[in-house]
């Protein structure tokens, strides 16, 4: 098994089809996306036992008799990004050194292990249990599970780095937009008097992504040294990089590392608090009625939250949508030039969303495109360190880099929720509240553009030789490539259905505002 999994067993001859790849980077990501969707266990586990709700996290904690509140139930989230961060840091250099078959199987079993071990928490009513689960254990696998695809992918398209690393992050946005529905079906299934179903919609989850995260572990390749892309012989895979001790320690990726945590910290907050910005801020417009959001009825709550529910679609759809487009458009207009784009609109799209200021359709519209550059702003990262540092270490140095989403999956929900519960507290009416929201994240931004402008290259005599490398390979033959087409089409058909339902459900959410 040992000889199965190694790094020289899943080198690819040269006439191996580079297409076969991303789906297995996909089927992974798509699982792991789930974390964004675990949401939607949160209503369900606050009511499971129908006793009175802790009163504390101490007693949510130590207690079996009462139900958990979902402020104790979102501390998942937290553990959820912090410890991709930390695992991404950790096992970077180990994912490299082991190749993607080995880390993917990791990480299916820390990711799917750590969901049934969240079930059992669940089903035992041990809080701390569920948050070592899901959180911990389940985090690990979200830090090795988000870099190995990555890595696998950049080393397969240095011709199109953006769009590689585009198809791979764009699968960790739809994770949840699959997820959640499906996990919504299931409970249903599952749910009956006294239950409510949520462990064993887990334990299904855990299993259904076992079997996807495995089979795209098991199907990672890696290209030969020196092999090079179909039509691309002036493109070899390999060849000098900057090693991770060295890189890490440059300016650039300090500001690369400062580009990410801005644009995230301005973005994820926001974003988080959209179904009730959205509300607050249009109050009866969303359903034709002019009242305002303090004032509605039981009706009009129902009505506002499912226009709120479909804001929050809309965006996700973007949000999955921007990882493609703007990862592939980077690698026509430079990756520099890309940030720079997406940090000066998206300052400028909060200017535009000032409440008071626009109409519903162009703050939808803005909240959109943010989301989109948000996505981006993810998608492109990998393929920014791969051109600044090489490509043979860039998963190593993606890990490290990620510790900026964590820091930022902290600062800016925290820097949002306060500010708005400061305005509350003030007394400022709630369609008010948004105004100095927007201009403080609207400055992140600023900050971030003005970072990404001091982006240099590296200079040449940090770089290093691969002595891994060899001369140049040829190319996979056009024979060769045209008689797999029917395997990458059984492939990409495997994580395309998946995500096409998906997007269905969520599509259907967006049209009920979108009908207003």
């Amino acid at each position: 098994m040992g000889d199965y999994l190694s790094r020289d067993r899943i080198i690819a001859p040269p006439a191996f089809d580079r297409w076969l790849v991303p789906p297995c980077a996909l089927a992974i990501h798509l699982c792991i996306g789930m974390a964004y969707g675990f949401s939607v266990f949160w209503l369900p586990l606050s009511h499971a036992l129908g006793a009175p709700a802790c009163t504390s996290l101490a007693s949510a904690l130590t207690s079996t008799r009462c139900d958990w509140r979902v402020s104790d139930l979102v501390w998942v989230y937290t553990l959820f990004f912090v410890v991709l961060g930390l695992s991404a840091a950790l096992f970077g250099s180990w994912v490299e050194r082991v190749g993607p078959r080995r880390a993917g199987l990791v990480s299916a079993a820390c990711w799917c292990g750590g969901i049934a071990l969240g079930a059992l928490g669940v089903l035992a009513h041990q809080l701390w249990l569920f948050w070592l689960g899901a959180g911990v254990l389940g985090g690990i696998g979200l830090g090795i599970g988000y870099i190995t695809p990555v890595s696998t992918l950049i080393k397969w398209f240095p011709d199109r780095r953006g769009l590689a690393t585009g198809m791979a992050i764009m699968g960790f946005g739809g994770g949840a937009m699959v997820g959640s529905p499906a996990a919504d079906r299931l409970m249903a299934v599952f749910a009956s008097p006294g239950e409510a179903g949520v462990w064993q919609a887990m334990l299904v989850l855990a299993c259904v992504y076992a079997l996807f995260m495995t089979a795209g572990a098991l199907g990672f390749r890696l290209p030969a040294p020196g092999w090079t892309p179909p039509g691309k012989t002036e493109v070899v895979a390999g060849g000098r990089f900057v090693p991770l001790g060295i890189a890490s320690r440059t300016p650039q990726f300090w500001l690369v590392w400062c580009v990410l945590l801005l644009n995230v910290s301005a973005s994820i907050g926001i974003i988080g608090l959209a179904s009730p910005m959205v509300q607050e801020i249009f109050g009866g417009t969303l359903f034709g009625q002019a009242v305002r959001f303090a004032d509605f009825n039981d009706e009009q709550k129902a009505a506002a939250a499912a226009a709120g529910a479909g804001f929050v679609g809309l965006i996700s759809l973007f949000n999955i949508a921007g990882r493609f487009f703007w990862a592939s458009l980077s690698d026509r207009i430079g990756r520099k030039a890309m940030y720079a784009a997406i940090l000066a609109l998206g300052a400028a799209c909060y200017g535009l969303a000032l409440p008071g200021t626009p109409a519903l359709p162009l703050f939808v519209a803005v909240f959109a495109l943010i989301a989109s550059m948000y996505g981006g702003g993810f998608a492109a990262v990998p393929a920014w360190l791969a051109d600044l540092f090489g490509t043979k270490q860039v998963g190593a140095i993606h890990g490290r880099l990620l510790t900026a989403w964590s820091t930022a999956g902290v600062l800016g929900p925290l820097l949002v929720a306060y500010m708005r519960d400061a305005r509350l507290a003030e007394g400022v009416a709630r369609e008010a509240v948004y105004g100095p929201i927007f201009l403080a994240l609207a400055g992140l931004l600023a900050l971030g553009l003005i970072a990404a402008l001091l982006v240099k290259p590296v200079a040449s005599d940090l770089w290093v030789e691969d002595e891994e490398q060899s001369q140049p390979l040829p190319a996979g033959s056009a024979t060769a490539a045209s008689a797999a087409w029917g395997l990458r089409f059984a492939a990409w058909s495997a994580v395309l259905i998946p995500l096409a339902w998906g997007g269905w459900f969520t599509v259907q959410k967006a049209v009920v505002l979108l009908a207003q």
